[in-house]
């Protein structure tokens, strides 16, 4: 797990155990003896790409530091119905407990991985790469996020902190490109920020107004035809990398890759997902 992802994960869990565990799980309180050890396996009820193994283990041994897993699948495998992706044993308590925190983290990890390979698999072959967007449940982002990179796609930003992204509204309010851009840079230097600068064009002729102000470190053509794009790459010629955005699809993105754009941003791979189906079952 990336560092940075540490803080967000170790809240999301301690979040999601306050919300389902509240002030006990009364129904294994009632049934369970405390004692009680048991064993129980992740089975996969659909095919896809698994994610969210390491985040599972995080849950269990925040509940249990002693809890035993044997994790036979890892992140980012193919896995199909009936694969059984790893057992733990423990307490019987422990392992009710985060059994529904680890399926909802797991289903919806393994659904945007597997949303995400589709994708990354429609452009292969090229140089260009797909990232994820800020379209995310609240809460949730990091999650997402560790789930793109899984499924074979690139994080485009965590949140509105580490990049500077300056897009049609900023751009309008700012008063246009270039004071925009001006503004951004002369913020960057009083506050001491050393962030990479996006922005955002809407014309070819928007591109020169860019490299008027100085340049950024990437440039976002929305919604640009296929054939716009490769003119915009062209005009851009290497001077830092693109980003094609807006109502791309997974049939036209092919297109758009193979004009030459750097990148595609999508916001499908995380708001448009179907949980991939997996159980924890009691097994011996």
């Amino acid at each position: 797990m990336k560092a940075e992802y540490v803080p967000f994960v170790e809240n999301l869990i301690e979040l999601a155990i306050r919300e389902d565990i509240g002030d006990g799980d009364h129904t294994s309180l009632a049934t369970i003896p405390d004692e009680e050890r048991g064993r129980m396996k992740l089975l996969i009820k659909q095919d896809g790409i698994v994610a969210g193994i390491e985040v599972a283990v995080a849950v269990f041994r925040r509940l249990d530091p002693t809890i035993e897993i044997e994790i036979l699948v890892a992140d980012g495998q193919r896995v199909k119905v009936g694969d059984v992706a790893f057992y733990v044993e423990g307490r019987i308590r422990t392992l009710l407990q985060a059994e529904r925190i680890v399926l909802n983290i797991m289903q919806r990890m393994s659904g945007v991985a597997t949303q995400t390979a589709i994708y990354a698999k429609q452009i292969e072959g090229t140089a260009c790469k797909v990232l994820d967007t800020r379209k995310t449940t609240p809460g949730m982002r990091v999650l997402d996020k560790m789930a793109v990179k899984i499924g074979g796609g690139e994080n485009h930003r965590i949140g509105l902190f580490d990049m500077v992204l300056l897009k049609d509204n900023h751009i309008d309010f700012a008063g246009g490109i270039k004071p925009a851009i001006k503004a951004v840079r002369e913020y960057l230097t009083r506050v001491g920020k050393d962030i990479p600068i996006e922005c955002e064009v809407r014309s070819l002729s928007d591109i020169d107004l860019v490299f008027e102000a100085g340049g950024v470190d990437r440039i976002m053509f929305d919604n640009f035809t296929p054939e716009q794009t490769r003119k915009a790459v062209e005009k851009v010629a290497g001077r830092c990398s693109t980003e094609s955005s807006g109502g791309i699809t997974l049939e036209t993105m092919r297109a758009y890759a193979e004009a030459g754009v750097d990148y595609i941003s999508v916001g499908a791979l995380t708001h448009q997902i179907k949980s991939l189906d997996m159980s924890l079952k009691a097994c011996k």
